[in-house]
């Protein structure tokens, strides 16, 4: 079993946690291995899910004095049950709830009691650098992160069956089932657009669906953890920027089923793309699990010169698929430079050694980046 990077044990000294993150992303399994000796009850199990509807006081009239943590699978199916999880943790200030959940619409949209502070947010994201290290990131590129399906023989058919199962069931849940074609079209179009600015309008008259419809599309990702809006930088003066984020899809398997591509090879268009969506993905669990207070956007002006990352104000990072960086490659950051004389400047490219250019700008091949990022030599 691969050993997860992702800890929250001295979180747990002080708070509960909610523990969101899409399926099969591998929370259930992760929290087994994890936590062995804690209470589980999976409300995806049709038994446990009745008995608790009737009964939700059952998990309280159960608790011995041996009992500290309890773990709730998928709270989002029963809403209700968070009343009494905070009545618990009302009567045993020290007892401890992981409460799981691959949706925040059901909580978000019925007013659910999310504890008044008493549980910390964490996302439990696919798996990253740190726990697959020895793994080619062309293998990565092609097959995603997901752990059930980046080893499978059968990987591009177990990503069909992750998209199928998403739609039949997530999709009917949130009462889009006699919208689900629309909402289908919807998905290959948003793959098309992965990594780019979103245009509501574009994307609806590609899919015949009125913008209005494509933004609640574009939220209800967001809630089912299937993907991000990456926000502009804002704070160039000299350059204007623009203002309208991106979306990135939450894994490059899934996005590569959707458009039902075939095999990415090492350095071609593609394979460009994909190494900034993967670059994007290791960005954000870095900043997830590290919990760095730490914006993560892209910069943009209305005159067309483009940063993918900025972190805070203080590093840019610019993804290049070349094994051969030129200046044409880094002016983009040398001219957000003008405006941040301190900002730290990177290109992550196929280069085989890192270097540094003339104008202090850190050339790293990607593997490299990876392992400077999660060793702490970046931020």
């Amino acid at each position: 079993m691969i050993r997860r990077i992702i800890q929250f044990d001295n979180l747990l000294t002080h708070r509960s946690i909610f523990l969101f993150g899409p399926r099969q992303v591998g929370k259930s399994t992760f929290l087994k291995a994890q936590y062995p000796e804690a209470k589980f009850y999976n409300l995806l199990q049709a038994d446990t899910f009745k008995e608790l509807t009737a009964r939700p006081e059952l998990i309280r009239r159960s608790l011995t004095e041996e009992d500290n943590l309890i773990v709730i699978d998928e709270i989002q199916k029963l809403p209700s049950l968070l009343d009494e999880v905070q009545g618990m943790m009302t009567d045993r200030p020290s007892l401890r709830f992981i409460l799981t959940g691959s949706s925040a619409r059901k909580l978000k949209r019925g007013g659910a009691n999310l504890l008044a502070g008493r549980a910390l947010l964490q996302r439990l994201h696919p798996l990253v650098y740190p726990e697959i290290r020895e793994i080619d990131l062309l293998q990565r590129i092609n097959r995603g992160n997901l752990p059930a399906i980046l080893n499978s023989p059968v990987y591009s058919e177990d990503l069909t069956s992750y998209v199928g199962t998403y739609l039949k069931e997530e999709i009917a849940e949130e009462g889009l089932s006699r919208g689900i074609e629309d909402f289908s079209r919807f998905l290959e179009v948003a793959a098309l657009t992965n990594g780019k600015q979103i245009n509501y309008t574009e994307v609806g008259s590609d899919t015949g669906v009125p913008p209005r419809t494509i933004r609640e599309y574009y939220q209800i990702l967001e809630d089912t953890y299937l993907g991000w809006t990456l926000p502009a930088f804002q704070k160039t003066v000299k350059r204007k920027p623009v203002s309208t984020g991106k979306f990135y899809f939450f894994d490059l398997g899934v996005v590569n089923s959707l458009l039902k591509r075939g095999q990415i090879q090492f350095a071609s268009e593609l394979y460009g793309e994909a190494l900034e969506h993967l670059i994007f993905l290791e960005l954000k669990a870095f900043l997830d699990y590290s919990r760095y207070n730490v914006e993560l956007t892209y910069w943009r002006s209305l005159s067309q010169l483009e940063v993918d990352f900025v972190l805070g104000d203080v590093i840019g990072i610019e993804v290049k698929s070349k094994s051969r960086v030129a200046k044409r490659d880094y002016k983009n950051l040398l001219a957000l430079r003008e405006e941040f004389p301190k900002m730290r400047t990177i290109v992550v490219s196929n280069e085989s050694q890192p270097w540094r250019t003339e104008e202090g700008v850190e050339v790293m091949p990607a593997a490299f980046f990876l392992q400077k990022l999660w060793g702490g030599g970046i931020l």
